[in-house]
Order: C-alpha cells, then structure tokens, then sequence
C-alpha cells in the first residue's frame, strides 16, 4: 500500500532564522520539542511576504508544510516546503450565561 507523508511544522513569536539558498530560496531550520531538526527549502519571494506579514499583524502564527523527505543527522527534511502565517485574532468575550439564563439584562430601562 502506497501513502504520503507529509508534516506540518507550527511556530510562533518570532520567525526562524533563514540562510539564503540556491534558485531564489532561503532554508529555514526549526527544532522541535524532542530536540528533531526540521529543515525546508523555502521561496525567498513566500519569505519576504511572511516578514512582512510578522511585522503587519499584533499576533500571529506560522506553518511551513511540504512533504517529509530524507533522514538528515538531526532530523528530516521538508521538500516542496511551503509557508504561511496566520494572524491571531482576539477572541470576542463571551456573554454572560447567568444574566442570560435568569433573564436579567442590565442597563435597559423599563
């Protein structure tokens, strides 16, 4: 039986370190909570639009998926990496459910 494997890397609070690469790439290198390197081949073009969406947004996430590729010494690869950064949005806080449940509202003159 046949299967894919791929791997999405999640990271946040400040965007790993890139090293200009070969073909108009940076490669990027992250390191998980078990100490596995992940090291993925990036186009410069994606990683100038996520440094200026870090920069753009308050709080913000970011993902680079692609495929898992060969075992390195530290780690893996990631080939066809690709990358994104998500902003975080404030949560809206939810009502209160006792006001609510009790069908008191508060400021409403009668």
């Amino acid at each position: 039986m046949q299967a894919k494997s791929e791997v999405t890397i999640k990271f946040s609070g400040s965007l790993p370190e890139a090293k200009p690469a070969e073909n108009k790439k940076v490669e990027v290198s992250l390191t998980d909570q078990n100490g596995v390197v992940f090291t993925a081949l990036i186009n410069a073009k994606s990683w100038r639009k996520a440094e200026t969406n870090t920069a753009e947004f308050a709080d913000w996430a970011g993902a680079i998926s692609g495929k898992l590729g060969q075992r390195t010494e530290n780690g893996f690869e990631v080939v066809d990496a690709g990358l994104q950064i998500f902003e975080k949005k404030a949560k809206e806080p939810k009502p209160d459910v006792e006001a609510e449940a009790t069908g008191e509202v508060t400021g409403v003159a009668s």
